[in-house]
Formats: structure tokens, C-alpha cells, sequence
């Protein structure tokens, strides 16, 4: 995830140009645009594809994938992405989410998610570990 421009949590992405052929054109574009040149090394895909959620009164339609990189992909994104064109400007920096919970029952991911999210990038990250199989049903408790 990342830290934005307005404090919140969210997750890379923008808005979707005339330009841009496809959807996922103009998510690989903003990609690039927030995560720098080591997001060309992946692509996101139509199977990558989640999820949409259209918002009242903006007239905003948001879409939302999830992509598995290796680690060596997410190791070059977090090495790349401060020399991005959007950082410090939409990007403040790249947080990694903690895919565990200590033995206290609240440090790790339940403490990570009392953090203030974008819009429905919480439910989007909860709904996304539990597609990837990184995190069971029902596991964490939603508010």
C-alpha cells in the first residue's frame, strides 16, 4: 500500500485517460506514474481484476486488482518508487501491510488496520489477502 498525499492509506492508481486503451492500460500507466520504472518489469491484467465500487455524488467509478509479485519484483518497486514522478507529490511512501498478528491478539495486522484508509481500500486489502489465500475468512475482526 501507500501512503498518500493526505495522510490516508491507499493503493496506487488514478484516473483512466482518453488515451489510455483499456482500463488496465491506465492502471499500468499510473503504476508507473507512482511506483517508478520497476513496475514495467509486471503487468496487471484483466485477471487481476477484484472488484469495482461506484461512489454517490462524484460520479466515480473505482476498480480495483490485486497483482501477486515475486518478491524480488516488490523488492525492486520499494527500491524504485522514491525516484517515481508522483513521490512526494500523491506518494508519500510505500507501506508494506504486516500479514501477521502478534501473540498480544492487536500488534501486526489488526493494529495496521485501526490505521485511516482511502475511500474502501481497508475492505479492498481485507477482500484481497482472502483471494490470495494470505489470510483466512473471518480471521480478522471487521469493525
Amino acid at each position: 500500500m501507500q501512503m498518500r498525499f493526505d495522510g490516508r492509506l491507499g493503493f496506487p492508481g488514478g484516473f483512466v485517460n482518453f488515451s489510455d486503451g483499456s482500463l488496465e492500460d491506465g492502471l499500468n500507466r499510473e503504476l508507473s506514474e507512482e511506483l517508478g520504472e520497476a513496475a514495467a518489469a509486471f503487468r496487471v491484467e484483466r485477471a487481476d481484476y477484484r472488484n469495482s465500487y461506484a461512489s454517490s455524488g462524484q460520479h466515480v467509478v473505482a476498480h480495483f486488482y490485486a497483482k501477486r509479485l515475486t518478491l524480488e519484483q516488490l523488492t525492486a518497486v520499494e527500491r524504485g518508487a522514491p525516484l517515481a514522478q508522483d513521490h512526494g507529490l500523491e506518494v508519500l511512501g510505500l507501506v508494506r501491510v504486516p500479514l501477521y498478528t502478534l501473540q498480544d491478539g492487536v500488534g501486526g495486522l489488526p493494529a495496521f488496520l485501526e490505521n485511516t484508509f482511502i475511500g474502501t481500500a481497508r475492505e479492498q486489502l481485507l477482500e484481497a489477502l482472502q483471494d490470495l489465500g494470505l489470510l483466512e475468512s473471518g480471521s480478522v475482526l471487521r469493525p
